[in-house]
């Protein structure tokens, strides 16, 4: 029997979900990431304060966009965040990690504020960056039925 036309499917499907998982995960973090960069050059943190804001913040953020849904649907808070957190951790801390990198080393990027072309340049690249690094994160995390796969039929129903 014939089973690669099967695998060749469902590895279509995990890509497709990975991509949609890290999707989600992008916005949720890039809302964190740039308010506390925002906050953090606006109030003249030194460059390692704003980085630590900025990934708390993210965390913060994308936990709440992965857990709003999940409430939605009619899961205590409690549950929710317990789920939300066993499934998006690893793939919000491999964005972060990224993000905030990309922002490091591209010069003046941390130093601008929202009005400031460089810093949108900057951001799209870090943003980039971090959802070409976490995409393969949630793939493998997909094929082991953890990650967004813990959510997941709970997005479907809300």
């Amino acid at each position: 029997m014939d089973h690669s036309h099967h695998h060749s499917a469902d590895t279509h499907s995990v890509n497709r979900m990975a991509a949609s998982a890290t999707a989600h995960c992008l916005l949720g973090c890039a809302i964190g990431e740039m308010i506390g960069v925002t906050i953090g050059t606006h109030v003249g943190f030194a460059l390692h304060q704003t980085v630590l804001l900025a990934a708390v913040l993210s965390f913060i953020s994308g936990y709440t966009v992965s857990t709003w849904p999940l409430i939605r649907s009619g899961m205590k808070f409690i549950e929710a965040i317990k789920l939300v957190f066993a499934a998006d951790t690893v793939s919000i801390l491999t964005m972060t990690i990224v993000d905030n990198l990309v922002m490091l080393l591209v010069p003046g990027a941390m130093q601008k504020d929202l009005t400031h072309p460089i810093y949108w340049a900057s951001r799209t690249l870090s943003l980039s960056a971090a959802f070409i690094a976490a995409w393969p994160v949630n793939i493998y995390l997909l094929k082991r039925g953890k990650g967004h796969a813990l959510t997941h039929s709970y997005h479907d129903h809300s």
